[in-house]
């Protein structure tokens, strides 16, 4: 018996990201991908693309990517709090959309699950184009276990 070589921690959490990202294949067709992640957080982010477009006239990308940015986020949030992949569902997610993107501008979604029971994970979170504090989003959502109790 040959004992494996221990990750590290920066290869272990490459292969979380890595296992989560290729799970949801929608985000590789709107492009959205990893930029970081805490104890109960994550960020996405989504480089502005023409086919993002929904008003070609200005620019502005349709704002169902960024509710399935948001989603994915605040999913990806409630897996790192449950500290392990966790067959989950959105219950409900309430999305505000506080102004357009701007045109040419990569999108971020930070979400944070904030409360977690034994089956139920509640999020939150915002959508913006370079500024927080200039959202052009908030969120709030819950996601429920769907595994084994």
């Amino acid at each position: 018996m040959t004992d494996k070589p221990a990750l590290s921690e920066d290869e272990r959490l490459r292969r979380y990201v890595d296992r989560f990202m290729s799970a949801v294949p929608h985000l590789q067709a709107l492009g959205i991908g990893f930029r970081a992640m805490g104890d109960r957080w994550v960020e996405l982010q989504m480089p502005y693309a023409p086919q993002l477009v929904a008003y070609p006239e200005t620019g502005v990308i349709a704002s169902g990517t960024i509710f399935s940015l948001m989603d994915s986020a605040a999913g990806f949030s409630v897996l790192v709090a449950r500290g392990k992949m966790e067959p989950h569902a959105t219950l409900d997610l309430r999305c505000d959309y506080l102004r357009p993107a701007e045109p040419g501008k990569t999108v971020v979604g930070r979400a944070e699950c904030y409360k977690m029971t034994r089956r139920v994970a509640f999020t939150r979170g915002i959508a913006h184009d370079g500024d927080p504090d200039h959202p052009i989003a908030h969120v709030a959502g819950t996601f429920m276990f769907t595994g084994a109790a």
